[in-house]
């Protein structure tokens, strides 16, 4: 599999380049578009909107998360490790030197760390990418909704 790929296909099998902190994802350029397309002294305007629509009195808010979506904090689990913090898998792939847990004799196990949920679309995604391949794998899913 091609490094610029494998640095967005975390070993789990999600895509890191669609998490809303991946630095250079579509989440992040997305809102710093819409953070240029609004400018920097739309508050003002936002809250005299305020009385057409209520909505505009959540700009603030509103605001702080668009800021924090722009600032894109990560460059992906293989370089950073993984943004929720009980995850084993980084370090579990790291020190077997594998790039996937399917290609590890004790997959599945126990080592993930993951809430139910997750570990459930671990154990799915690691084995279509056995079955598929990591490159069709990837092609597969590049393009999908990180958060479906």
């Amino acid at each position: 599999m091609r490094r610029a790929h494998l640095a967005r296909l975390a070993p789990c099998g999600l895509n890191c380049g669609g998490c809303l902190a991946f630095s250079g994802g579509p989440v992040q350029e997305a809102a710093q578009s819409l953070i240029r397309a609004l400018g920097p002294d739309f508050a003002p305007y936002a809250e005299r909107f305020t009385a057409m629509n209520p909505v505009f009195a959540d700009y603030p808010a509103f605001a702080r998360l668009l800021e924090f979506l722009g600032h894109g904090s990560c460059g992906g689990c293989r370089q950073s490790g993984c943004l929720f913090q009980a995850c084993g898998v980084h370090a579990c792939i790291r020190d077997k030197g594998l790039d996937f847990c399917f290609q590890c004799d004790d997959f599945p196990c126990d080592a993930h760390g993951l809430p139910p949920a997750l570990a459930e679309r671990w154990r799915t995604n690691n084995e279509r990418m056995r079955e598929e391949g990591p490159e069709a794998y990837w092609l597969r899913i590049k393009d999908t909704p990180r958060y479906p």
